[in-house]
Order: C-alpha cells, then structure tokens, then sequence
C-alpha cells in the first residue's frame, strides 16, 4: 500500500498541476473558472481486497479524499469516496484506475415513462427541507440499516432523504406505480434513477415536485438528475444541501458517496459532453 500511498501524496500535493488523473484535472478546472481555490487536500485509504503473487499486488480500495476551498467568505469543505484499482510490483505502479460513478447497465435499467398527470392539480404536502438536509448529511458516507443497501445506490439514498424531509409515500404494493418502500419491497421509482426522473415529472400526489428551468432555481432539499450520455436514459441522482458564494448548488450522493460536490459533475469518469440535467423543486 505503500507505493499507492505515495502516488496520492504526489496527485495532492501538485493538483495544479497533475496530469495522472483527468477527472481530477477537471474537478480542479471548475473551481478555477468558479473563482475558487484549494486551500489543500488529504486523503485515507481503505483496502478491501488484495491479491499477492511474487512481487506483484493487485489492490482494491476507497480513496477517501477531502478538499477544503476557498470560496470568497464561505469556505466548504467538499468529500468524496471513490473505488481504485491498482496493480503494483514492489514500488513501482503498474496499473491505476478510478471510477467516480458507477451505472447500471442498460438491460438492468427500468425504463417506465412514470407518466401520472390524471390532472394538472398537485397534492400538497409540508416538505421539511431542513430535516431532508440533515439526513443526507447524516447518511452520505454509510447506510441506513432500516433500507436495503443497493449496488446503485444513488436513487435509493434520494428517497430516503426525501422521507426524512416528509415526502408521503403511495401506490404499494405495485411496483410500477407510486413511490414507496416498505415490507422487504419497493417501487421501481424508489430505487432506479430513470423511474424516479420520470415519477417527479408526472406524479399529481404523494410526494410531488414541479420542474425548473436552471440549477440556481433551486433550493437545498431539491433534486438534480443526471443523463451522463445524453441518450434520455437518467443515470443518476443528487440532493441539494447547500450553495457556493455564487448561488449555485453543493450537492450530496451515494453510489460513490460525494458531499458538497459541485452539481454540474464535470470532474465524473462517467461525464460527457452530451450530459442532460433535470432540476427539480420538491413540493407541489
């Protein structure tokens, strides 16, 4: 672990002006043309899983990594847990890799339209941003053992946060219909990126939301989805939990655990420049 130790040292101590890792290049480029500055960076390494033969080691392993910036006079502190590969023989890397997202692949995605307007009238409800914040604050590097843990668990998270927050649940037992988690079941809608996008565009009850046009329209407690291809396919899902000085929003996830990431996700494996966003404000 030694060696992986050292190349990190060396990424976080010259991240201005490495060129080993792009994701991070890119990170480090959007606080750049935000104004903002590193201040420094430090990280821990988790192991999981290690394979020894002669000198060679193959080594899976968690970078946790934190980034303390400088935003004019509001400083944030942005986290992120990202699963490496690496192939080293003795002290020299051999073979490196970082995902920042990981997505389901197409077959395994739901893909129902999650249409539902039977009228243009939404069902209200009192929606306690500040309660949704905190659990996603509480929860955004572990899991609560009251939900399943999925292998993508980015939607899954979303929607507990939104519980928290007072988003009523509907439609159980049928899973193609609603939101709603509950005896050892859920909905599509609950758990799958692509569902979940198409239930906050269409439901009239419940938990409801209405669509904007820009990410500084929204307010902590809101959601962003995320079409990394731009092929209408949504892939991902964040919660809003604060705003850099110029308004514009932090956001925590899971499936690579992020907190305070800044929402565009520019600095993701998974990025291209065909990406599609929606923006939605939770409540009626």
């Amino acid at each position: 672990m030694e060696t992986i130790k050292l190349y990190w040292d060396g990424i976080l101590t010259g991240l201005y002006e490495q060129e080993a890792e792009p994701w991070l290049q890119r990170k480090i480029q959007g606080y750049k043309d935000r104004g903002q500055k590193v201040e420094r960076g430090t990280f821990n390494i988790l192991p999981y899983h290690r394979v020894t033969y002669e000198e060679v080691e193959e080594i899976q392993y968690l970078l946790k990594v934190r980034f303390f910036i400088k935003d004019g006079k509001k400083p944030y502190v942005e986290e992120g847990i990202y699963p490496c590969k690496a192939k080293t023989n003795g002290k020299t890397l051999q073979e490196h890799s970082v995902n920042t997202e990981k997505i389901l692949p197409k077959e395994k995605a739901f893909l129902s339209p999650f249409i539902e307007k039977e009228s243009e009238a939404r069902d209200p409800f009192t929606y306690d941003r500040r309660e949704a914040v905190r659990y996603a604050e509480r929860w955004w590097d572990s899991y609560n053992p009251a939900y399943k843990h999925f292998e993508v668990d980015c939607t899954n998270y979303i929607s507990q946060c939104l519980h928290a927050g007072g988003g009523r649940m509907w439609g159980q037992p049928n899973r193609s219909k609603g939101w709603w988690y509950g005896s050892g079941n859920w909905s599509y809608s609950w758990s799958v990126a692509h569902s979940f996008r198409w239930y906050l565009s269409g439901a009239r009850q419940g938990l409801v939301a209405h669509e904007v046009s820009e990410a500084s329209d929204l307010s902590v407690g809101d959601v962003i989805c995320y079409d990394f291809q731009g092929d209408g396919r949504f892939d991902h899902t964040t919660i809003i939990v604060s705003k850099d000085s110029h308004g514009e929003p932090l956001v925590n996830a899971h499936t690579t655990n992020s907190r305070q990431r800044y929402w565009t996700y520019t600095d993701s494996t998974a990025y291209t420049s065909d990406i599609k966003y929606k923006f939605f404000h939770i409540g009626g």
